[in-house]
C-alpha cells in the first residue's frame, strides 16, 4: 500500500482486490456485476454523447460504519469537470440491492480501511459517492471513460474498479502529476482490477474505447468510488 502514500495511486489486480475484499465478498460477484446490465442513459452529456450509462448513490462513511443517504444530485465544479460541471446531474439511484450489496459495501469499507489512516485526523464523516458506469462504443462510434480528459474528481480519495471488459480495444489508465509528468500507464482487463487515487495529489484519465470485433458492441463497466470529508467543498 505504500504507493499510496508515496506515489499518489496503488493498482490491485483482480487477486489482489479479492482478497482485500475476502472470499465471502467476492462469492456475491455475478449478482453484483450483473446490475450494470440495468443502467439508464447518461443525459447530461455536453458533448451530446449517448456512450454512457450509470446510476448513483451517496453514503455517509466512518470506519465500522456505512449509511446511505438519501438520493441526491451529484454536482462537480467546472474547476474539475469543464465539461459536465457546473450543474446538479440527477441519475438514476443505484438499486438498494446493490447499495447493499456485499461487494459494494466491502469496496467503500476496504477504500476506508486504506484511505483513513493516510488523512488528517478527523471526526467529520466521510461523504462517499458511488457511481456505476456503463461505456459503449460501435463501429466508427467511439466511447469516451473521461470525456473531460486528464482530470482531477475535486475530492479526497477515488477508486475506479472494473467490473466487466468486452470486446474492447484499449481503454488504457493514465495517471499524471499536477504538471502534466506522466506517473503510469496501464489497462484494467479483469474483473476486479482496479487503481486507488489520491484525488489531491495525482490526475486521471482513460483513452477512448473501441470494439475489436466491429460487427458486436464494446462494453467497459466500472465502479467508480469517491470520498470526501463531509461539509468540505
Amino acid at each position: 500500500m505504500s504507493g499510496l502514500a508515496t506515489e499518489g495511486f496503488v493498482r490491485f489486480e483482480a487477486k489482489e482486490t479479492q482478497a482485500l475484499l475476502g472470499p465471502e465478498t467476492t462469492a456475491a460477484w455475478t449478482s453484483f456485476a450483473d446490475s450494470w446490465n440495468d443502467l439508464g442513459l447518461d443525459g447530461f452529456m455536453a458533448d451530446g454523447g449517448r456512450y454512457r450509462r450509470r446510476r448513483f448513490a451517496a453514503f455517509s462513511a466512518l470506519p465500522g460504519s456505512v449509511e446511505r443517504k438519501p438520493h441526491q444530485p451529484h454536482w462537480q465544479s467546472r474547476d474539475y469537470n469543464p465539461l459536465n460541471g457546473g450543474v446538479q446531474r440527477w441519475f438514476e439511484p443505484v438499486a438498494d440491492t446493490i447499495a447493499a450489496h456485499p461487494v459494494t459495501q466491502g469496496v467503500i469499507k476496504t477504500g476506508l480501511d486504506l484511505f483513513h489512516p493516510l488523512s488528517p485526523a478527523s471526526d467529520e464523516p466521510w461523504h462517499v459517492e458511488l457511481h456505476q458506469f456503463r461505456i459503449e462504443a460501435l463501429a466508427g462510434e467511439q466511447g469516451l471513460p473521461t470525456p473531460e480528459g486528464a482530470h482531477r474528481d475535486g475530492v479526497d480519495w477515488v477508486i475506479v474498479m472494473l467490473v466487466d471488459r468486452r470486446n474492447v480495444d484499449s481503454g488504457v489508465t493514465d495517471i499524471f502529476a499536477p504538471d502534466g509528468a506522466s506517473l503510469g500507464s496501464f489497462t484494467l482487463v479483469a474483473p476486479g482490477d482496479a487503481v486507488f487515487l489520491d484525488d489531491r495529489r495525482v490526475l486521471h484519465g482513460v483513452t477512448a474505447i473501441r470494439p475489436l470485433d466491429p460487427a458486436l458492441p464494446a462494453i467497459r463497466d466500472v465502479l467508480v468510488v469517491t470520498y470526501r470529508r463531509e461539509g468540505a467543498a
